[in-house]
């Protein structure tokens, strides 16, 4: 692991209360280690202060962070992880997670093991050991999650139980072809994401990861409708050939 580099990108809009401990936790974990790393943080038009918030631990001495602060949202967070792993990341292995931290770093050492297998993508889930779910989401969110996990598994992939969480890793290859071909903006695109993995021939590995709810969700109750509406466009391109 010596001569690699993992490029973290995090999605963030108004961050600005929980993504210095979440840049102080990835970066004391990631230094530790023995590869190399750099921090994508994807500012995506933030109305409060997470952008300087990010500055100023660029400005601490912490010369792995790259900072895009954007002007204007470029749509949800699916846009941005996009950006952050199509035009800025340089890793031999690219993993998005949470701005809220809800997933720490730390489990990536989880996923090692399935890279050194052959596995392209392994991804984080709180439905294969769901011991690891610290703090749960409120009961109506547990609901709607669950209807549209049913659904997910019906039209994209039966094998997976959980594809929103949002820790997921690529190799960092895999990662560009992935993510240049992702057209869903918001919610939906981890759905987009796996379903471009399979259609590419990439393995696929899920993994029960430790996780807890934060509070403080971007996800409307809309977002939920938007989402399932967004998996219907998915298997459309998907029939349609649009992601080969």
């Amino acid at each position: 692991m010596s001569n690699v580099k993992l490029s973290v990108v995090i999605p963030a809009y108004n961050e600005g209360r929980r993504i210095a401990q979440t840049l102080e936790d990835v970066d004391n974990y990631l230094k530790a280690q023995n590869y190399s790393y750099e921090i994508i943080v994807v500012d995506n038009g933030s109305n409060d202060n997470t952008c300087d918030v990010v500055k100023e631990y660029q400005e601490k001495g912490v010369q792995n962070v790259v900072r895009l602060c954007l002007e204007k949202s470029i749509g949800a967070k699916g846009s941005a992880v996009r950006l952050g792993i199509v035009e800025h990341a340089q890793g031999d292995f690219v993993v998005f997670m949470d701005a809220d931290n809800a997933t720490p770093i730390s489990e990536i050492e989880k996923f090692w093991p399935y890279f050194d297998k052959g596995y392209t993508v392994v991804i984080g889930s709180r439905y294969v050991d769901t011991a690891k779910v610290v703090k749960k989401q409120p009961f109506y969110r547990i609901v709607l999650s669950r209807i549209g996990n049913i659904l997910t598994r019906v039209l994209v992939d039966p094998a997976i139980k959980d594809t929103q969480l949002g820790f997921k890793a690529f190799r960092g290859a895999a990662a560009k072809n992935i993510f240049s071909r992702v057209t869903i903006p918001g919610w939906g695109f981890d759905m987009e994401v796996l379903t471009i993995a399979k259609k590419h021939g990439y393995k696929i590995k899920e993994v029960g990861v430790l996780w807890r709810e934060r509070g403080g969700s971007h996800v409307p109750l809309s977002g939920y409708i938007e989402t399932l509406r967004d998996l219907l466009k998915i298997k459309f391109n998907s029939i349609a050939g649009k992601y080969n």
